[in-house]
C-alpha cells in the first residue's frame, strides 16, 4: 500500500475502474431490469435519475431512469425540479473535490507533461478567465455528463453560491428537454 499512497493519479485510475464498472452493470439484463423498476418510485426516482444523470459513468443510466418517469404520466416540471435537484446534489460534490482535494494537482502533472507553462499562459488570458465558465455551463445544459463542465467552473474560481444556481438552472433546463423529448418519441 506504500505504492498507492505515493501514486499521484488515485481519482484518475477510479473514475477509469468505475467507467468499467458501469459498463459491465449495463450489459447485465437483471440491472437492467431493475433500472426499469426504479422509474416506478415517482420523483425519489427523478431524484435519483437525476443523480445519475450527472456522472461520466452513470449518464445511460440516470436517462434511463429518466424516460421511463416521463412515460409514467407525472409532471414534467416536477420531475426536472427533482432530477435537477439531484444532479446540482452531485455536481457540487464534484465541484467541492475539485476545488479542496487533489485532483487538481493531478490534472496539473498530465498538462505539465502536454506543455505546461505554454497551456497555463493560455488558461490564465482574460478570454479564458469567461470561457471557462460559459464552456461548462454549455456542457451541463447538454445531455453530456456533467464533470467536464463541473471542473471548468471548478477551475475558474467561481464561488460555490453561484454555481449551485447556476447547476440547478442548467441542468433544470437539460432535464426537461430530455423528458420532452422521451414524450415525443
Amino acid at each position: 500500500m506504500k505504492f498507492w499512497r505515493h501514486y499521484h493519479y488515485k481519482n484518475l485510475t477510479y473514475l477509469t475502474v468505475s467507467i468499467i464498472i458501469a459498463i459491465f452493470l449495463l450489459q447485465n439484463k437483471d440491472f437492467q431490469t431493475m433500472l426499469h423498476g426504479l422509474g416506478e418510485w415517482g420523483y425519489v426516482g427523478a431524484l435519483l435519475g437525476g443523480m445519475l444523470f450527472s456522472s461520466t459513468f452513470t449518464v445511460s443510466i440516470g436517462s434511463v431512469i429518466l424516460f421511463v418517469l416521463a412515460n409514467n404520466h407525472l409532471s414534467s416540471i416536477e420531475i426536472a425540479i427533482f432530477g435537477a435537484i439531484g444532479s446540482v446534489l452531485c455536481d457540487f460534490i464534484i465541484f467541492q473535490a475539485i476545488r479542496s482535494h487533489g485532483l487538481i494537482d493531478e490534472i496539473k502533472h498530465v498538462f505539465e507533461f502536454m506543455g505546461g507553462e505554454k497551456l497555463h499562459h493560455l488558461l490564465n488570458t482574460k478570454y479564458f478567465t469567461w470561457t471557462l465558465p460559459v464552456a461548462g455551463a454549455i456542457i451541463i445544459a447538454s445531455p453530456l455528463p456533467d464533470e467536464v463542465g463541473v471542473s471548468l467552473m471548478g477551475i475558474s474560481h467561481m464561488r460555490p453560491s453561484r454555481f449551485l444556481l447556476l447547476s440547478f438552472g442548467l441542468n433544470f433546463t437539460g432535464i426537461l428537454i430530455i423528458i420532452t423529448a422521451a414524450r415525443i418519441i
